[in-house]
């Protein structure tokens, strides 16, 4: 059997069609039912879906009468407030075509991206960052908010394929690009309902991350309120340890978080009393099993991991309804057309390792990267756009992510997954987290480095020793550095590129 997942298409985007009168659409059935809850200890900020749509469209009429026009970009740089997925619902309400960044970009990094994009309108709140000499007008943060109560604007409507906005990846070459996505993407995030979420209007779903998270935008914001959920997302300032008064408090009922605050929630709290609370979802990195165990054993309820990409945001993943095999990530969502193919660009044999691919007709597929069509061209092998991701499917459909194919490790001849190595060492017991990468110590010879965070150095003896019982040779480290945090990028991504050049240059400087 080959390694192919043909599920029945979902059904099409309606058309005409408008992402954030799709996403507010329960405002005109509920408008006094709550949206979202700011929340904090001591209680929370409250937005009805009619408030909360009377400042989407009021943004977008205010930004029009600036003089901006339909598919004009706006630059978001924003930081974790509601202001965030306002403007940015707002925007496409008008028209616009919204570039959510970052509040951690540099001012050198904020340049480059406006050289770039060319936006009509930044807007901006007073403590990130900006362009030193703006090439458009800027909104200041207290102009948008005075928006929120003006006149509401039309939803203009037309093909779901149109651009709807841009989000910037760095990719596997470390430079960003700017992803353009469709109208239609919200609709097709509909998948993730049921095959990753389980997600229904009665849910509660308290996401951990920032307003201005992609992470937190989709699944937290855009995704519970198109569903007509209430998401719970907390204030500014509170901090991990305060989630679980917080998750009991509102009675959350999906708890959305990266593997790192699961990691930081139950080290301050090995059991948890969550009542409503039905399940997690984790993603943005691979979940160690360690502390999959460890949140089950500390609420009764599991955790449902996904993988996706900029670029199709999630398309695999364990669900309530059909959870993932241990020791894999999932299974294509129900709607999704998902191969691992060879290096022909045919799919492989089942049990046989390639590279993850999704089929092109995906209605959550990208349009194309801003102003690159060769490197958007590239990205396709024939119908199939290739992730760069190395995976393996099983015989009854369930897939395993190996890691980036860059990222893949050469031991002998042989390829070897990061993600296998890095999950036996964080089974060492004073070892919190762990990253490997393949580094060359002369020319023509690589061997495997360990990157480990503990709370002080470890004997390199003992360390081989503990990875040769869990290792084959041929995949156990022979380089270890301690180290008090692992380098990860804007999204809270491992970076093992960062890790790779800084040993090559240690040594490097020490041949």
């Amino acid at each position: 059997m080959i390694s192919e997942i043909r599920s029945a298409a979902p059904a099409p985007c309606p058309a005409p069609f408008n992402l954030a009168a799709h996403v507010l659409a329960q405002a005109a059935r509920t408008p006094d039912r709550i949206a979202l809850h700011l929340m904090r200890p001591e209680g929370s900020e409250r937005w009805s879906f009619g408030r909360l749509e009377a400042a989407v469209r009021g943004t977008g009429a205010g930004l029009r009468a600036l003089g901006l026009a339909p598919g004009d970009r706006v630059l978001m740089r924003l930081a974790n407030s509601v202001d965030f997925p306002v403007l940015f619902l707002g925007a496409i309400a008008a028209g616009l075509v919204p570039v959510p960044t970052s509040a951690l970009l540099t001012v050198p990094e904020v340049e480059a991206l406006a050289s770039e994009l060319r936006p009509a309108l930044i807007v901006a709140g007073p403590e990130v960052s900006r362009p030193a000499t703006p090439p458009c007008p800027v909104l200041e943060l207290d102009a948008l908010r005075r928006l929120y109560e003006g006149p509401p604007c039309d939803w203009p409507t037309g093909d779901p394929d149109r651009l709807a906005f841009i989000v910037y990846t760095s990719g596997t070459s470390g430079r960003p690009r700017g992803v353009l996505h469709a109208h239609r993407a919200i609709w097709a995030r509909r998948m993730m309902w049921q095959g990753w979420y389980g997600l229904t209007a009665a849910d509660r779903l308290l996401h951990a991350g920032a307003f201005n998270w992609t992470f937190t935008l989709g699944t937290g914001l855009l995704d519970p309120w198109a569903a007509g959920a209430t998401a719970l997302i907390p204030a500014p300032g509170v901090t991990p340890a305060q989630l679980p008064l917080l998750m009991r408090r509102f009675d959350a009922t999906i708890f959305a978080a990266a593997p790192g605050i699961y990691r930081q929630l139950l080290r301050d709290h090995p059991t948890l009393a969550a009542p409503r609370l039905r399940h997690g979802l984790s993603a943005g990195e691979k979940l160690p099993a360690a502390t999959r165990a460890a949140w089950l054993a500390a609420t009764g309820t599991p955790v449902h991991e996904a993988f996706g990409m900029s670029e199709c945001s999630t398309f695999v993943s364990g669900s309530p309804e059909r959870p993932a095999p241990e020791g894999t990530t999932g299974y294509a969502q129900p709607g999704r057309r998902v191969a691992v193919l060879g290096d022909d660009g045919a799919p492989v044999p089942r049990t046989r390792p390639g590279i993850l691919a999704v089929h092109r007709s995906d209605p959550g597929l990208f349009l194309g990267y801003l102003d690159a069509p060769e490197e958007t061209r590239a990205r396709f092998a024939g119908d199939w756009f290739l992730t760069g991701d190395t995976a393996v499917m099983a015989e009854d459909g369930a897939i395993t992510y190996l890691g980036r194919d860059d990222d893949m490790m050469n031991a002998g001849g042989v390829r070897v997954s990061p993600l296998e190595v890095e999950a036996a060492l964080v089974a060492h017991p004073q070892i919190t987290e762990a990253a490997v990468c393949a580094v060359e110590v002369r020319p023509g010879v690589s061997v495997i480095a360990a990157f480990y965070v503990a709370p002080a150095p470890l004997p390199e003896a003992d360390l081989a020793a503990f990875a040769a019982g869990r290792l084959a040779r041929y995949k156990q480290p022979r380089l270890w550095r301690h180290a008090t945090a692992l380098p990860r990028g804007p999204n809270n991504k491992l970076s093992r590129r960062t890790l790779r050049d800084a040993l090559g240059q240690e040594l490097a400087g020490a041949a």
